[in-house]
């Protein structure tokens, strides 16, 4: 008996102790750096070998740079050590290849960067995960302590100063503290948009205004439209307007243009009173919603339906569930004729960047904001984004806007990046935990959202998907692991670029985008798709229209709205606006 009790009061302070534990890394280290670098230590002296092959490369390189140092001192022109990277915006200015001080510094520091992080990325013992956690981490400080980030370290802020007779430190500061009280960097001149007014506007009306979303549909430009509309269903963790920039990057003017009836989803901004909303509410109050609006006012059975971004993830989601509903009964029939997936996640195995902030503690750090606060803050969500381009996204700002106090350049698509919205409580610890930690959407019935269990097999209407080349957001290789896991058609398409950029690409002279396309065979990884694949010049908007247009139905006279669903205001109607 003495011996039970005493193993259950072990087992009790054995779980206090680790609950201790694991409330200390919530508060101190909830993504796990300090344990990562503890565990990198102790495994470089285990290889006391290894150990010393690093440190003696780094003392052949101190003695190259140190005579490089002496010989630019000396006036003799000389080929720097270490070259910064191409894309490195931090040393452009001649300066720091001119003045012997500013060329030995910029050579210091990035020696020193690319030792610690060659040498942390290459410690033994440690896997793919826990590298890339400690080399991202390890990045983050020391993109922060760059020279170029410290007023007495950067030669051009310097320079600015005494130009402007400090005029320029008077106006970093003003940005400084403007920025301090909207909680973010401003990477855009806030003032040159209005949503409304030079951005999302393309003339629609608002015809349906749910708990969860408001439907906008769009004007016609031609005097008859598709019968079967076109559905958008946007990304909710940004505003739907990256569709609707401007008249030039439109790509809901291009299908109005183009003789479509268009619908989008404008989704209402989540505050405290919205925690418990679910995905299950996204997938019936949101898409199966926007459908039953489309074809009440077109008088269409069926629509095609477009996802962006996690939009598109909903759209697949959606297509899975309807089928089987169809088949259990609860559905007459699937009222989809086809979907476009535009950088659409379906597995999230490997997801790109983001993965460094998936782990059980870094969801835990994130569970205990969204308690507080019923949902996560977009600036929060935004911000991890940022961090995985700190030195373009956060650094570069940094120095522009406060150490040589300039207005950043007018851009609408960094606007619109900044124009963040928040995240329900419910539907996105679902999100995150079910398909970025569990990976259940690509596991067969493994999730289960309003009443059915979901399997992307039971897809089978045709897809026409496009991905982006350089997009670190859905890398196009992971994206492309959805073409063998439907029973439909898939007509793949990779654009250059990025995750907006790939997008949001306009046909016309000034295009400079390309793309290859094909349909993909049973079983073919990407690798092996784009084999053989010819690029083809411009936008892919032309080539999808095209693809569409059988799917569309007959030309009918447009129709903006319904008795049921009468206009209740002008696009872009409230809830972009919240």
């Amino acid at each position: 008996m003495p011996e039970t009790i005493f193993s259950q009061f072990y087992a009790e302070q054995q779980q206090r102790f680790e609950q201790l534990q694991h409330q200390l890394r919530q508060t101190f280290d909830p993504f796990g750096l300090g344990e990562t670098t503890l565990k990198a230590q102790k495994a470089w002296l285990q290889h006391p070998d290894q150990l010393y092959q690093a440190y003696t490369s780094y003392a052949n390189d101190l003695v190259r740079l140190q005579g490089f140092t002496l010989r630019r001192y000396w006036g003799e022109p000389d080929t720097d050590v270490i070259v910064p990277h191409p894309d490195d915006p931090r040393f452009v200015d001649p300066i720091w290849c001119d003045s012997p001080f500013w060329d030995s510094l910029k050579e210091w520091y990035l020696l020193n960067t690319r030792w610690l992080q060659n040498n942390l990325y290459a410690t033994p013992g440690l896997n793919e995960q826990e590298r890339s956690i400690s080399a991202f981490w390890l990045r983050q400080v020391l993109n922060a302590l760059a020279p170029t980030n410290f007023l007495l370290t950067n030669p051009t802020a310097l320079a600015t100063a005494l130009e402007s007779k400090g005029v320029s430190l008077v106006k970093g500061l003003d940005n400084f503290m403007r920025d301090m009280a909207n909680g973010d960097i401003a990477m855009t001149d806030l003032d040159a948009f209005t949503v409304g007014e030079n951005l999302a506007t393309t003339e629609g009306a608002v015809v349906y205004r749910g708990k969860l979303l408001e439907v906008i549909h769009y004007e016609a430009n031609t005097p008859t439209v598709h019968k079967v509309p076109l559905v958008l269903v946007s990304p909710w963790i940004n505003k739907y307007y990256v569709l609707d920039l401007n008249p030039q990057k439109s790509i809901i003017k291009y299908l109005v243009d183009q003789g479509f009836s268009v619908f989008v989803t404008s989704w209402k901004n989540p505050d405290s009173s919205m925690a418990d909303v679910s995905l299950d509410d996204y997938l019936t109050d949101g898409v199966a919603q926007i459908i039953e609006v489309a074809r009440e006012i077109s008088g269409s059975p069926k629509v095609n339906l477009l996802g962006y971004c996690i939009g598109g993830t909903l759209v697949s989601t959606y297509l899975a569930w309807a089928n089987r509903a169809k088949a259990a009964g609860v559905l007459a029939d699937v009222p989809v004729e086809s979907a476009t997936l535009l950088t659409t996640l379906t597995d999230f195995a490997r997801p790109g960047d983001i993965e460094v902030f998936i782990d059980q503690d870094g969801l835990d750090f994130i569970d205990n904001i969204m308690d507080k606060k019923g949902y996560l803050d977009g600036k929060e969500m935004a911000a991890s984004f940022r961090l995985l381009r700190s030195n373009s996204l956060i650094w570069n700002y940094w120095a522009s806007n406060y150490l040589l106090g300039e207005t950043p350049m007018a851009f609408d698509v960094l606007y619109w990046n900044m124009d963040t919205t928040r995240m329900p409580k419910k539907m996105h610890r679902s999100y995150l935990r079910d398909l970025y930690w569990s990976n259940k959407l690509v596991q067969p019935d493994a999730l289960h959202l309003a009443g059915q269990p979901i399997d992307l097999a039971q897809i089978s209407q045709p897809i026409y998907m496009v991905s982006a080349e350089e997009d670190h957001i859905a890398p196009w290789k992971q994206t492309f692991t959805l073409v063998n896991r439907v029973s439909g058609p898939v007509q793949f398409t990779l654009s250059t670029s990025g995750h907006i950029i790939g997008i949001i690409n306009p046909p016309g002279p000034k295009c400079k985008r390309s793309y290859w396309q094909g349909i993909p065979t049973a079983g073919q990884d990407a690798d092996a798709w784009l084999q053989g694949k010819q690029q083809v010049a411009g936008s892919w908007w032309p080539n999808w229209v095209e693809w569409l247009r059988p799917y569309s139905g007959n030309q009918v006279k447009p129709k903006l709205s319904s008795r049921k669903h009468a206009k209740l205001c002008a696009a872009p109607g409230t809830y972009v606006l919240e």
